[in-house]
């Protein structure tokens, strides 16, 4: 009694395996096989129907056969020449249907022989047509996310396989790039959140190590301590914009250009001229008004000093059916090749762009990145070029609207849903 578990846990432990087994047992699962198998397939087909057309040829051949003797004249063959013409009729009948049949046989035969060799050729062609595809998947193997600057680099003639090739090696490019540009925002994130609490703990042990302090220290220790947890505040909230736009835009309504801009157009610091003609788009109106208020206040920050006569301009119309924000803003010069740099999250170019002084706030370096990332979430294009003299000259183009008949809700001039001007321009 004690014996039977054991041999029942044996029993099942087999058993599993042997299901394992029938299990692996499956029809050609590899491409190989599948190509292999449709070639020969195909040459089945096309003997059968050589077979065939051949068997029917010979067959209607065969009857059409003439009894008659050319160099004897019917007149002449005697009184017994229906029966021997009836016996020899039956004759080639029968003669004729052993060859026949001696024809399909030996025709079987033959094709039976060739689909095996059809097997082994196509076996061989199809290995031979695949070996390209093996070498590219041994090598994207090899491709892991710390060496994505390999790349396939196949040689040879512009075929399908090349373009398959090529096409793999530009999403390594984007994805080496994606790579490197999220590493880079990450460091640079850390940095710049890791600041203000750096600075929160120098005043507090500050505070801390003075015995003395009175309560107007700690009151000055404190507001400092605020101050930076404001500044994180406005960081973290441009994080999670920069996010919210990368992501799409889930909710699409009527947007009038001209109203998000009116709204937001700043009351002090340079000269500001606004012409804004009505430019309807369908969008998230909080992220349009985020996009507006970002380009004005990177327009106001990197300007000339106060006093200087610095300007700015907001221009809103309709180009080509499309509606279009532009933003002209006079300061320093800024390099031609350095403008795309402007737009990557905490990057800046350095002391050519002089931040105004006497304003309480500095940006967080992620105004025109989240810019540009809300005009890719509307299907927009943002661009932009140094002024010679100074400044920058932004565009952004927004995909023409729907009809306003479609289900959307209308935005009315009384109320825009814009957020709120944030200091969130590129420092």
């Amino acid at each position: 009694m004690s014996a039977r578990p054991g041999l029942l846990a044996v029993w099942r432990i087999r058993g599993r395996k042997s299901l394992r087994g029938l299990r692996g047992i499956r029809g050609p699962q590899s491409i190989r096989w599948r190509l292999t198998l449709v070639y020969s397939g195909l040459f089945v087909v096309a003997g059968a129907v050589l077979l065939a057309l051949t068997y029917a040829l010979m067959s209607e051949r065969g009857e059409q056969t003439s009894m008659t003797r050319p160099d004897v004249p019917p007149g002449e063959w005697g009184a017994g020449a229906p029966a021997v013409q009836g016996y020899v009729r039956e004759q080639l009948v029968a003669q004729r249907s052993d060859q026949l049949h001696q024809l399909f046989v030996e025709s079987g035969v033959a094709l039976g022989v060739m689909v095996l060799a059809s097997l082994v050729l196509g076996w061989l062609m199809a290995g031979r047509v695949l070996a390209p595809l093996r070498s590219m998947t041994g090598a994207v193997r090899r491709i892991s996310a710390d060496a994505l600057h390999r790349r396939l680099a196949v040689a040879g003639p512009a075929d399908e396989l090349k373009d398959l090739a090529d096409t793999f090696d530009d999403l390594l490019a984007r994805l080496e790039g994606a790579f490197e540009a999220q590493r880079r925002f990450v460091a640079n994130a850390s940095h710049e959140l890791r600041t203000p609490l750096t600075l929160q703990q120098a005043v507090i042990d500050v505070a801390l190590a003075d015995p003395g302090a009175d309560a107007e220290t700690l009151r000055a220790a404190c507001l400092r301590v605020r101050a930076a947890g404001l500044e994180q505040e406005r960081l973290i909230e441009a994080l999670l914009t920069l996010a919210l736009s990368q992501r799409g835009v889930p909710e699409r309504e009527f947007v009038d250009l001209a109203v998000v801009a009116g709204e937001l157009l700043p009351d002090g610091g340079p000269r500001v001229s606004a012409e804004l003609s009505p430019a309807a788009l369908v969008g998230d109106p909080r992220l349009i008004g985020r996009l507006v208020s970002n380009l004005v206040e990177n327009a106001v920050r990197h300007n000339v000093p106060s006093g200087e006569g610095g300007w700015v301009s907001v221009w809103t119309g309709v180009v080509d059916g499309r509606a279009c924000l532009r933003v002209v803003n006079s300061g320093p010069v800024v390099p031609g090749d350095q403008v795309g740099v402007l737009f990557e999250p905490f990057r800046g170019v350095g002391a050519e762009r002089v931040r105004a002084r006497g304003r309480a706030r500095e940006g967080s370096g992620l105004g025109l990145s989240i810019v540009a990332a809300i005009a890719a979430a509307h299907g927009g294009v943002v661009e932009a070029r140094a002024r010679g003299e100074g400044g920058l000259w932004v565009e952004v183009l927004f995909p023409p609207p729907p009809p306003e008949n479609q289900p959307l809700r209308r935005l009315r001039s009384g109320g825009s849903g814009a957020a709120p001007p944030s200091s969130d321009g590129n420092g």
